[in-house]
């Protein structure tokens, strides 16, 4: 199945708090399961959770009671201001509920006909996320030479989308095209993503991979066993600044000083032209429990002093190339991300 999909009236979406000893499907039935799930991280990544928070909008469309539509517009806004104040860092969630409530807003359907609407919107995102990825994986496969090991940074696989993957999918299609491709997965703490979901995909798919913890990249790449990195976004700013998962900074640092290409894959729907630089983009503080405990199993003094930021900026002078499904698009990113958003 995929990551997230709606069947009669009904959200399914697989739990990756679970995973890998367990496959389960979660059913959230109304708009307040979709987003404790998203707050939760039972669906993660940031072009899942805008599929996540689209269908959270449907739920909300087929549960309202509303008689007219002025009625059901404002349970859609009170639904989408909800949604929106989960997880405040990937651009993704912000950005399909924007466009749901925009073109709600912009038709002249009745009651009846909004809701469909805004059902059949949901899905129209959802399957977009996966024809977009697929555009995404032939662009960077491209970048990725047989023989190359590949520096990889937590989770960007088909479980941080609707299905194919972002930086993961490249990886996973340079390898379906034959080439000979090994991946250093980064552990990524404090969560684990990448020991617990991308070791499980590429698994999954047979691409061969080395789990690593995250203070080795740094040994793999001056010993020159690493010729890539590739990691995913959750926003990128006008000046191409990525925001991504907390640890990226450093991984994109470390392949600079070593002369080794490091790129970020994302949607375009990731890229934030309202923000001039990555510096203006919000950073979630998470539980500090995801620090001092892992499994539930405290690993630290009790009453310690914890930061847990969940995300970190990477300047854009480290950064290579952005690969989206328009194409890669390299310095200088100010006047190159205004073309490629207007193809």
């Amino acid at each position: 199945m995929r990551t997230i999909e709606m069947n009669n009236g009904v959200v399914k979406l697989i739990d990756q708090r679970k995973l890998p000893r367990q496959l389960e499907i979660v059913e959230c039935r109304d708009y307040r399961a979709v987003a404790r799930a998203i707050k939760e991280m039972t669906i993660r990544g940031a072009p899942a959770i805008g599929a996540a928070a689209a269908f959270g909008l449907a739920l909300a469309a087929r549960e309202s009671k509303a008689a007219t539509r002025d009625e059901l517009l404002r349970d859609l806004d009170a639904a989408a201001q909800a949604l929106r104040a989960t997880r405040p860092t990937a651009v993704n969630l912000a950005w399909a509920l924007d466009r749901v409530m925009r073109q709600a807003r912009t038709t002249d359907l009745d009651t009846h006909g909004l809701r469909d609407f805004v059902v059949a919107e949901a899905q129209r995102i959802a399957d977009e996320d996966v024809e977009i990825n697929r555009a995404m994986a032939r662009h960077g496969a491209a970048l990725i030479n047989d023989g190359d090991t590949i520096l990889h940074h937590c989770n960007t696989g088909p479980l941080a989308t609707v299905d194919i993957g972002t930086a993961l999918g490249c990886i996973i299609e340079a390898h379906r095209q034959g080439k000979r491709v090994h991946v250093l997965v980064d552990e990524t703490r404090p969560r684990l993503q990448g020991a617990r979901l991308t070791a499980w995909e590429l698994m999954q798919y047979g691409v061969p991979m080395t789990l690593i913890a995250d203070n080795a990249a740094g040994y793999y790449m001056r010993t020159g066993r690493a010729q890539k990195c590739f990691v995913g976004s959750d926003r990128v700013a006008a000046n191409g600044d990525v925001a991504n998962k907390i640890g990226t900074y450093k991984v994109a640092v470390v392949a600079r000083e070593n002369g080794i290409p490091f790129y970020a894959v994302m949607p375009t729907s990731t890229i934030d032209m309202n923000l001039a630089n990555g510096d203006l983009i919000p950073i979630e503080e998470r539980d500090a429990r995801e620090v001092t405990h892992i499994e539930g199993v405290p690993i630290a003094p009790a009453g310690v002093r914890v930061g847990n930021p969940a995300f970190d900026v990477t300047p854009h002078k480290y950064v290579t190339a952005l690969v989206t499904e328009r194409g890669v698009v390299r310095p200088p990113f100010v006047e190159n991300l205004r073309v490629i958003l207007k193809q």
